[in-house]
């Protein structure tokens, strides 16, 4: 392998600077191993596939021959980072790259990820936005951040959401196991709710969508939008809502406001490890 593949250059250092973190001029971006970022891609291509690959395929997706990649391949494989399959020789993630992987699950918090993105939606949105969780026997608000302009809604942390009324509620109605939204909605006064073909049209369309729309269906003057937030094992983690005055909260899809809130639930969906795009 050419040396110059291998390493970037690196401009020249005092020997205590190693033990220095200091040791950088402001502002100057840390230094890294040229050969790691471009074999990195490799990995990057085999996580975006989400399947085995060929090596032809693999070098491809990485912008690189399959000569190149071949020896990257070799060292990832003595790591366990990747692994060979006997019959077909395709590449796919292996042991280690499994338990990192599951490692940064159990590492990440759900809510604590979508509490830090609310103040700037709140802004973005110029309405009052939440957060909420399953409670075990129905939806849950754990966070509100107010907008610019006040809601005269009652709307704080620890209050449940309807299942049949809210876009918070439709969500986790959309999206969690039908026996357990069946007992809740018994449970909040509404057992022939799942049973309405109307709230199954509604429910068919936010699973397509990715996006619940509630039109001064609660309160009247009040309209909400909700997005799902998935983990890495496909499951609702939480949902994230809008909601304010009817002229504020623009429910086409094609809205920023709507646009703005799907990216956001995609974007935290892809921090807990979901797939991209699922």
């Amino acid at each position: 392998m050419n040396p110059t593949d291998t390493f970037a250059t690196m401009p020249a250092t005092h020997e205590d600077d190693h033990d220095n973190p200091t040791a950088e001029a402001p502002g100057r971006t840390s230094r890294g191993i040229q050969s790691v970022e471009v074999g990195g891609q490799l990995l990057k291509a085999l996580a975006r596939s989400g399947r085995r690959m060929a090596l032809k395929d693999l070098a491809r997706d990485a912008d690189m021959t399959p000569a190149k990649a071949h020896p990257y391949l070799v060292s990832f494989g003595k790591l366990g980072l990747i692994e060979q399959d006997p019959v077909s020789g395709h590449y796919g993630l292996g042991q280690l790259a499994v338990q990192l992987g599951l490692i940064s699950l159990q590492q990440v918090d759900p809510v604590r990820l979508a509490i830090a993105e609310l103040p700037a939606l709140a802004l973005t949105m110029g309405c009052t936005v939440s957060a909420a969780v399953w409670g075990g026997s129905g939806p849950i608000i754990v966070r509100v951040e107010e907008g610019p302009r006040a809601v005269n809604v009652t709307m704080r942390h620890g209050i449940p959401a309807s299942l049949r009324h809210t876009g918070t509620g439709k969500v986790f109605a959309a999206f969690m196991p039908p026996a357990q939204i069946q007992a809740a909605l018994v449970a909040q006064g509404e057992p022939g709710a799942w049973a309405d073909p109307t709230f199954q049209v509604e429910l068919a369309r936010i699973r397509e969508t990715g996006l619940s729309q509630v039109n001064q269906e609660l309160i009247a003057g009040i309209s909400a939008m909700a997005v799902p937030v998935f983990d890495g094992f496909g499951r609702l983690a939480l949902v994230i809502a809008v909601m304010g005055p009817s002229a504020d909260v623009d429910l086409n899809p094609d809205s920023v406001q709507a646009k703005a809130l799907i990216a956001l639930g995609q974007s935290l969906s892809l921090r807990l490890g979901a797939p991209a795009g699922g």
